[in-house]
């Protein structure tokens, strides 16, 4: 089965974690050689790969004297002010030394919650790809701040894959994949080599933060996989640390843990809608209006909204949670703060009587709404 999938594989996204290439004292430079060959024996054979490169900030904490992760942003965008050009240097050497070019790319949050932004980055890096330059990404961790960081690159690299309509996303991390149990303090745990769909028993099993080098544990990695399935995208958390490792996955064999893309391949402005702009507010619905969008797939409706959190303008996006607070869905809102208190809990023919217009009869259009996978299998 995984054959069938990488077969068709054209333009890869490959995530390559801290721990893989660097330790506390900084970079392991022959680990990046040795990677970046694989990199480029994969671009002989047609591939387009886009790398997703965390490192940076380990790469120049040491230079600064900081033991451990760095506490606060501040420490962590200086030491990557540092760690970056050492990063790139270590990447555009390896490259060149097999007769290939890499181009380094630094994002926030803001570049792709914003569509303009986020249009021209997708321009700036398909545009790289024809000229045959690798992308070398990284979140732009000298200018971030905590209300627009992805919070990790498992994040971000999920997001590429949908900004760039990648056919895979790799994902090169310090272990062999996803286990049913942590193998650190469970000898007995087993390696899962297939997830068809991530469901909370799945997340539960990828438990909590990573290490001292990196933000991301399990449970980011199989965030994105889930992101990425939702955009028809496969995704292999296989261990970079293991030579030869990237090439193997290519090949398709049955390394590591392969998640399966989603049947029904979300669109992709609704994609961009559900992961990348980051929710505002939260809605509160009740319990028809949410039975409406889960099973229904309907859009959301002024009569069902019961409640209002956060502040948010019309285009924003807003949590959808039920009467208890648990959130079900993501979506992007039609109407502004004020005009939904002034609205919420009115029929839709009321909408202009009250406001004396209205952009339309749903507050949230299905179009622009995402629920939860854990929702859809409470369905099931």
């Amino acid at each position: 089965m995984r054959q069938n999938f990488l077969k068709r594989v054209r333009r890869a996204v490959v995530k390559i974690g801290s721990n893989v290439i660097s330790n506390g004292d900084g970079l392991l430079l022959p680990r990046i050689a040795a990677i970046s060959e694989e990199v480029c024996r994969l671009r002989a054979q047609g591939l387009e790969i886009i790398l997703v490169s965390s490192g940076a900030v380990a790469a120049g904490k040491g230079v600064l004297g900081i033991s451990g992760r760095p506490q606060t942003i501040p420490l962590k965008q200086a030491a990557a002010a540092i760690g970056q050009p050492r990063l790139m240097r270590a990447y555009k050497e390896c490259f060149q030394s097999q007769g290939y070019l890499a181009a380094q790319v630094l994002l926030t949050r803001d570049d792709l919650a914003n569509r303009r932004r986020y249009l021209n980055a997708r321009n700036t890096l398909l545009t790289l790809l024809d000229f045959g330059v690798t992308p070398i990404i990284n979140e732009n961790d000298t200018v971030v701040v905590e209300e627009i960081r992805f919070g990790d690159n498992d994040n971000l690299s999920a997001l590429v894959t949908t900004l760039l309509e990648a056919d895979l996303l790799v994902i090169l991390s310090d272990v062999d994949g996803l286990y049913d149990r942590n193998p650190a303090t469970h000898p007995e745990a087993r390696l899962i080599p297939l997830v068809e769909r991530v469901t909370d028993a799945i997340e539960a099993m990828a438990g909590g933060e990573g290490s001292a080098l990196g933000t991301g544990g399990m449970a980011t990695k199989v965030k994105a996989a889930r992101r990425a399935s939702l955009n028809g995208v496969g995704t292999l958390i296989v261990n970079g640390r293991v030579p030869g490792m990237l090439e193997r996955a290519f090949a398709g064999e049955e390394v590591g843990t392969y998640f399966l893309p989603a049947r029904d391949r979300m669109a992709a402005k609704k994609h961009w809608s559900a992961f990348t702009k980051k929710p505002r507010g939260k809605i509160f619905v009740d319990e028809g209006a949410r039975r409406a969008l889960v099973e229904g797939g309907k859009s959301l409706l002024p009569s069902g909204i019961k409640g209002v959190e956060g502040r948010f303008d019309r285009g924003d996006s807003v949590r959808l949670c039920d009467l208890d607070g648990v959130e079900f869905a993501k979506g992007v809102i039609g109407y502004n703060l004020m005009e939904l208190l002034r609205i919420m809990g009115k029929k839709s023919s009321e909408i202009e009587a009250t406001l004396g217009y209205k952009y339309g009869d749903e507050v949230i259009h299905r179009d622009n709404l995402v629920v939860s996978a854990a929702s859809e299998a409470d369905e099931d």
